[in-house]
């Protein structure tokens, strides 16, 4: 669409404001990698256009005063002008990676120093019913597959509830989970930058808090 309009497109921001002057748009998003945050103008062409991920924003109120046309058009489509075509379909998540429904997330971090400490992060998702997510360093270090990352480079997920576990809250990581509605954290480090979005915020072993609050509300939700 932008290009028949002849126009730019700034695609996947994760924040975006209006200059009240220039009436410019500043959109905002992750570059090379996800390691610096781009602004980006365009100043010569309208309309000015861009696509917001997921779960940036809070869903508004509907306006059921607000009333609307749907128009529907019927396209014929023949088998044989598909180009593409299913082959296989692989499962690569450990555990359901729904992020962007989830409200519930568990999510573990390089704190958790090895990959086995997933288990007890999932055992914990699993008695609340919710979803596992990780860190960018933990999928890097191949202890999650990249469905379950959340973060610049990842999902940008907004549950009622995250619990980071072991997850110091780099910039990239917190852009991707800090509208959530209550962020539980789990760190040993009292200074971690997590604790400066976290609701509520445990300083710890992961490997001693995250097993009683298992034991906890296991024994309160059956």
């Amino acid at each position: 669409m932008s290009a028949r309009v002849k126009t730019g497109l700034t695609a996947d921001c994760t924040n975006l404001s209006i200059d009240p002057e220039t009436r410019l748009v500043a959109w905002t998003r992750p570059a090379f990698g996800g390691n610096i945050m781009a602004t980006i103008f365009c100043p010569d062409n309208r309309p000015q256009m861009g696509t917001v991920r997921p779960k940036v924003f809070k869903k508004p109120v509907p306006d059921y005063n607000r009333t609307g046309k749907i128009i529907r058009e019927e396209l014929a489509i023949n088998e044989k002008d598909i180009r593409t075509k299913l082959i296989d379909v692989v499962k690569v998540c450990t555990f359901s990676c729904n992020l962007e429904d989830a409200e519930i997330i568990v999510s573990g971090g390089r704190g958790l120093g090895k990959p086995e400490g997933f288990r007890m992060v999932e055992e914990l998702a699993q008695v609340l019913k919710g979803t596992v997510g990780s860190s960018r360093a933990a999928v890097d270090a191949g202890w999650m597959p990249y469905p379950h990352q959340v973060g610049q480079t990842g999902k940008t997920v907004a549950p009622k509830i995250y619990i980071a576990c072991g997850i110091s809250g780099a910039i990239q990581h917190l852009a991707g989970m800090q509208t959530s509605d209550v962020i539980i954290a789990i760190n040993k480090d009292p200074d971690a930058p997590i604790f400066k979005v976290a609701t509520y915020g445990i300083v710890g072993d992961v490997y001693e808090v995250v097993p009683a609050l298992t034991a906890k509300f296991r024994e309160i939700l059956q």
